[in-house]
């Protein structure tokens, strides 16, 4: 049986809270995750869950109060392993002072990557994540966004077995969130295991061969997004163009709700059942041409809305994994 790039057992952190009489506040109770060699994994849930609080304890920024972890099937702390992985925090500081290209060239260098190997190897990532010609600019001149392409390519100077981001979407505009999933997706394909934190559900989906969804420091799901009945799909949006009004009617009872959105243009909403494919083809005998079709199933965030304020954390897990109420 193969070690597991990253384990968890029962893993717990409280903090001290309050002013004159502090008093425990527990933001991870007892987390137990085993992640596979080579996956993607998503850490979701919503801000409080206790997604920052797990990455920290792996990194050692923080310490448990009880219970234990493992990188690639070594204990926390061990020099050996910390040189094979990589690590983006929610909000990366750097020397603000350095440009981007003399600060990956310095982590490079912290790496054993000197002279001209080290800048080879920084202008190769600064290409990769989208950092041009800005990248002789100071860093204090660096947009949100920039600064996360560029704590991004920090991570990965290594080339590391084991990649840890934490949010690594945030500030990014929508052709930096397709970079950074494609660069998620070659890390894989070169055998790297990445964990990501994230309160986006279609980031998940889109790469996560597996999640684990935490609510209130509690582990209440693990496993595929395709297995958990909360977030099973519930019908189909279809969206078409260039269809005369009259010919709206010819959706008839297999439709739940139809909303005009411009001049020609409609969503339909269906159920599961049948499937699309007949619509599809009048519509289009109709003259329309379709736009997109996507399943509806509920957010992550409109799960969280609804039931992470439920007094029992044990109802959700239940739920989620489509187990039956006592």
């Amino acid at each position: 049986m193969s070690t597991p790039a990253l384990a968890t057992f029962d893993l717990t952190k409280d903090f001290s809270i309050g002013f004159w009489r502090k008093r425990p506040y527990r933001a991870l109770d007892r987390l137990t995750l085993e992640i596979t060699a080579g996956e993607v994994f998503g850490l979701l849930g919503p801000n409080g869950a206790g997604k920052t609080t797990t990455l920290k304890l792996l990194m050692q920024l923080i310490f448990p109060t009880s219970g234990r972890a493992e990188l690639l099937g070594r204990p926390l702390g061990e020099l050996s392993v910390k040189r094979r992985i990589g690590y983006l925090p929610e909000n990366p500081y750097f020397y603000d002072y350095l440009t981007a290209e003399e600060l990956l060239t310095y982590f490079a260098g912290l790496f054993g990557y000197t002279g001209r190997e080290g800048r080879t190897r920084a202008s190769r990532l600064l290409d990769q994540v989208g950092i041009g010609a800005e990248r002789r600019l100071q860093l204090r001149k660096f947009s949100k966004g920039m600064l996360q392409r560029v704590g991004i390519a920090q991570a990965i100077i290594n080339d590391p077995e084991l990649v840890i981001f934490d949010e690594p979407m945030s500030g990014l505009d929508p052709l930096g969130r397709r970079d950074v999933r494609a660069l998620v997706l070659q890390l894989r394909d070169r055998g790297c295991t990445v964990l990501f934190s994230s309160h986006v559900l279609g980031d998940a989906e889109a790469l996560c061969s597996r999640v684990a969804i935490l609510a209130r420091g509690r582990l209440i799901a693990d496993g595929s997004l395709s297995d958990m009945l909360a977030f099973k799909a519930r019908g189909w949006e279809l969206v078409v163009a260039g269809i005369d009004e009259r010919s709206v009617p010819v959706a008839g009872s297999r439709v739940r709700r139809i909303v005009q959105i411009g001049y020609g243009r409609y969503a339909f909403e269906l159920p599961l059942e049948p499937p699309p494919e007949q619509l599809m083809a009048e519509l289009t005998a109709a003259g329309a041409h379709l736009v997109s079709l996507n399943p509806i199933r509920e957010s992550l965030e409109d799960f969280f809305i609804e039931h992470v304020t439920a007094p029992d954390v044990t109802s959700i897990r239940r739920e989620v994994a489509g187990e039956s109420r006592p």
